[in-house]
C-alpha cells in the first residue's frame, strides 16, 4: 500500500532509538573492529554505525525487535554515516559500505514482516558540524563546513542508502536548517541522476527550554524556511521528552501543509546520563499527542526501547491520524 494513502488512515508508528539498544549489548573495541578495520589506527569503539559492518546480527535483531512490536517504519543504523561524520575515527573511505549495509540489514528485516507494508527510512544526522554558526567565538565569520561540502556528503550516504533498498529519507535531528538544507539538495540532485524519488521526512530539534533550534530558529520559523519543498512530513525529535516537546509540536500540526513527526526522548536524562521514563509513563504523556491530533507518525528517540514503541503503538491504534491541508 502507498505511504500517503496509509498516512491518511492511521498513525504510523517509527521505531526507537538505536545507540539504547546497542548499549544493552556491552561490547568492546574488537566488536567494532571486527576483521575489516582491525589495523586502522585509533579507537573505534562507539562508532554505532561501524555495526553494520561488523556486527551486521546485532542490528538485524534491534530491527526486528522494533517490527515486533509495532514499527511501522524502521530507521536504518546510518545516523552518523556521513564522510564528514566518520572523519573522526578516520574511516571516510568506508561510507558507502557503512550505509549500504545498514540499509540493506534494515530491509531485510522489514522484509521479514508480511503482515502489512513494513517501511525502511534512511537515517540522515546533521554531521557533527554546523554551517551557520561558527565554531570560534573569536572569529564569528568562520564556518567549520560549507553547503557543497555538506551536500556533496549527503549525496555520498544517499546513494548508498538507495543501493541498499530504503523506502524514505529521514533527515533528523537537525539542529541547523542549513545543514538540512544541504541534504534536500543532495535528494534533489541524487534523484534527478537516479530518475527516482523518494518519499523525504525531516525531523528538527529544538535544543532547549528557549523553544528554539540551535541555530535559533523558532518552530514556526523552522516550518516557514521548509514548507515549499514537497515533504512526506515534518516534525521534532531528541533533546526533549513528550511533554516539553508539545508545544512545539502543536505550532507544526496547526501550521503544517503535509504530515506531522515526533519522536521525543523518554524524557531528560538524569545526573547519569540515563533516560527514566517507563514505556508507561511515556505512553501516558502522549496522549495529548493523539487527543489533540498532533502527529500522523510517532516514535521514540534517546532512551526508547520496543518496550516503549509498543506501548505507545497500542495507544496510536485507538485514534484517527492528523488531517491537514495542502
Amino acid at each position: 500500500m502507498d505511504l500517503y494513502q496509509l498516512l491518511q488512515e492511521r498513525i504510523l508508528i517509527l521505531d526507537g532509538a538505536m545507540g539504547t539498544m546497542i548499549q544493552r549489548y556491552t561490547l568492546e573495541e574488537e566488536d567494532f573492529r571486527g576483521v575489516y578495520f582491525k589495523d586502522r589506527p585509533g579507537s573505534l569503539k562507539g562508532n554505532n554505525d561501524l555495526l553494520n559492518i561488523t556486527r551486521p546480527e546485532i542490528i538485524l535483531e534491534i530491527h526486528k525487535s522494533y517490527l515486533e512490536a509495532g514499527a511501522d517504519i524502521i530507521e536504518t543504523n546510518t545516523f552518523s554515516a556521513t564522510t564528514i561524520a566518520q572523519a573522526d575515527y578516520h574511516l571516510q573511505d568506508a561510507v558507502y559500505d557503512i550505509n549500504f549495509h545498514g540499509a540493506r540489514i534494515a530491509k531485510e528485516a522489514a522484509n521479514s514482516f508480511t503482515d502489512r507494508p513494513r517501511f525502511v527510512a534512511g537515517s540522515i544526522g546533521p554531521t557533527n558540524r554546523t554551517a551557520s554558526i561558527s565554531p570560534d567565538v573569536n572569529n564569528p565569520g568562520y564556518r567549520a563546513v560549507t553547503f557543497d561540502d555538506l551536500s556533496h556528503a549527503y549525496a555520498e550516504q544517499m546513494h548508498a542508502l538507495i543501493d541498499g533498498g530504503v523506502d524514505i529519507f529521514l533527515i533528523e535531528t537537525v539542529f541547523d536548517t542549513l545543514n538540512a538544507k544541504a541534504a534536500l539538495f543532495a535528494a534533489e540532485q541524487v534523484f534527478e541522476e537516479r530518475k527516482i524519488i523518494l518519499p523525504i521526512m525531516v525531523s528538527g530539534t529544538i535544543t532547549d527550554l528557549s523553544g528554539r533550534t540551535l541555530s535559533g530558529q523558532t518552530p514556526e520559523a523552522f516550518l516557514i524556511s521548509l514548507q515549499h519543498l514537497p515533504l512526506l512530513s515534518i516534525g521534532f525529535n531528541c533533546a526533549l521528552g513528550a511533554e516539553l516537546m508539545e508545544p512545539y509540536l502543536a505550532t507544526l500540526a496547526e501550521r503544517a501543509p503535509f504530515a506531522t513527526s515526533a519522536h521525543p526522548n523518554a524524557g531528560l536524562p538524569n545526573a547519569f546520563g540515563q533516560y527514566d521514563e517507563t514505556a508507561e509513563i511515556m505512553r501516558d504523556k502522549m496522549v495529548s499527542f493523539f487527543d489533540k491530533k498532533l502527529v500522523n507518525i510517532i516514535g521514540g528517540c534517546c532512551g526508547t526501547t520496543p518496550e516503549h514503541i509498543r506501548s505507545i503503538a497500542e495507544l496510536a491504534r485507538q485514534y484517527k491520524p492528523r488531517t491537514w491541508n495542502t
